[in-house]
């Protein structure tokens, strides 16, 4: 087919790869444009971007889809279809019919569970069992469509919200050239009632309460893994934890128990990873060298 993609992030680059690998002429690639990153905040191409480009694929980055202009030359690559994965801007009606099979969206969560912009974290913070991958026909509502294609996934003890990325973004990537294949004669089904929202992340939302019960907070540490990253404070530093799981523990919320298990208001995590200011993530055992551990943890 004679496609249009349409995505920003890591996520999105197995897509885009296995779509060229299948043979399909990719007629233009959409991404979300260069931000300023880094300590030198250089503006710095998506991760679609440079695989698009690294692959000789045409690049489009405009700030919005809403004027006739963008919508125009967006209608001019004459697509049999367009693939979304996390592009990150709404698309208008008039981008959505423009494609002679429409829009087709790789969405990482069992629709119409979590709709919405932050699905895996929203799973693995609300404890749920499962998540995995649906394809669907996009329309004007957010998450709306019909579902083309629906696969499952367990979200196993201590998984962490970047493990689940990486194995939906392979999985996503499979299921669309499956899709793709088999159109048009995949019948959409109509999403069950029963939606739920996964909401943007807050950075608000990553400061660790130690008062809350030790399954809550690991669940709000491999949560917000890699990023925001949930955090806390051990002495003056500002500290990530990046992976924890519940253990038995009394003490006082807060209180360091040995080998980095943090009394929580019930219970007790044991902290398996974290990232100290301007360093990169390590194994707890690594990370701490030179960082005198406190008696309680802020």
């Amino acid at each position: 087919m004679r496609l249009v993609f349409m995505g920003t992030p890591d996520f999105a680059v197995p897509a885009l790869v296995a779509l060229q690998g299948a043979g399909h002429d990719i007629a233009a690639v959409y991404t979300q444009p260069p931000r300023p990153a880094g300590r030198g905040q250089q503006e710095r191409p998506s991760p679609v971007h440079a695989r698009a480009a690294a692959l000789g694929l045409p690049v489009h980055h405009p700030a919005t889809l809403r004027d006739a202009a963008t919508q125009a030359a967006f209608a001019a690559h004459a697509a049999d279809i367009a693939v979304v994965v996390a592009y990150g801007l709404i698309l208008p009606q008039a981008v959505l019919d423009a494609p002679r099979l429409g829009c087709l969206n790789i969405h990482a969560s069992l629709l119409p569970r979590w709709r919405g912009a932050a699905p895996i974290h929203r799973a693995v913070l609300a404890g749920d069992g499962e998540t995995g991958v649906t394809i669907m026909r996009m329309a004007a509502g957010l998450d709306t469509g019909p579902m083309l294609l629906r696969h499952a996934v367990p979200i196993m003890p201590g998984a962490t919200t970047g493990d689940l990325q990486d194995a939906l973004a392979v999985l996503g990537a499979r299921m669309i050239v499956d899709a793709l294949a088999r159109l048009p004669g995949l019948p959409p089904l109509p999403q069950p009632d029963g939606a739920t929202y996964a909401a943007k992340i807050d950075k608000a939302e990553a400061r660790v309460d130690w008062s809350r019960p030790a399954p809550d907070i690991a669940r709000q540490i491999n949560g917000l893994s890699p990023f925001p990253g949930a955090w806390c404070l051990a002495g003056a530093e500002r500290v990530k934890l990046l992976r924890a799981r519940p253990v038995a523990g009394t003490g006082a919320p807060g209180q360091v128990l040995g080998a980095l298990t943090v009394a929580c208001g019930q219970g007790a995590v044991a902290i398996a990873e974290l990232q100290r200011q301007g360093r990169k993530p390590l194994p707890v055992a690594a990370a701490l060298r030179g960082l005198p551990l406190p008696d309680r943890l802020g």
